[in-house]
């Protein structure tokens, strides 16, 4: 399994970056993908979900509102479309994979329900 993310930069306060994820050595299309972040000092954490097929999505109360998760099966591809970003977006952004074929969506979702994350892409939030 290989996951390999991409897209972060150094972003202004306000402004917008897409992260991608591209997939390889599994089945994309049957699995669900997650974004998880973390900021210097602090605990990684949840940012969004998404169903194996991309009808269902799940994002974290702090981003919710600006951005978005999708998924194109047909480019085993993972995206994170972050917009309004705030100085407190920055971290390193990793894409993961869920656990287990055909898994579900739910509104908690923990690290450990995940088997494989690629190495990070980094989003700076700075004026």
């Amino acid at each position: 399994v290989q996951l390999a993310e991409s897209g972060g930069g150094l972003v202004q306060p306000g402004g917008s970056l897409r992260l991608s994820c591209v997939a390889s050595g599994f089945t994309f299309n049957q699995y669900v993908m997650g974004w998880f972040r973390q900021a210097p000092g602090k605990e990684r954490e949840f940012v969004a979900v998404i169903s194996w097929s991309g009808s269902g999505t799940w994002l974290a109360d702090s981003v919710k509102g600006r951005f978005t998760i999708s998924r194109d099966n047909a480019k085993n591809t993972l995206y994170l479309h972050m917009n309004s970003l705030k100085p407190e977006d920055t971290a390193l952004y990793n894409c993961e994979k869920k656990n287990g074929r055909y898994n579900v969506v739910t509104t908690i979702e923990r690290l450990t329900e995940y088997d494989y994350g690629g190495q990070g892409t980094q989003v700076t939030v700075s004026s």
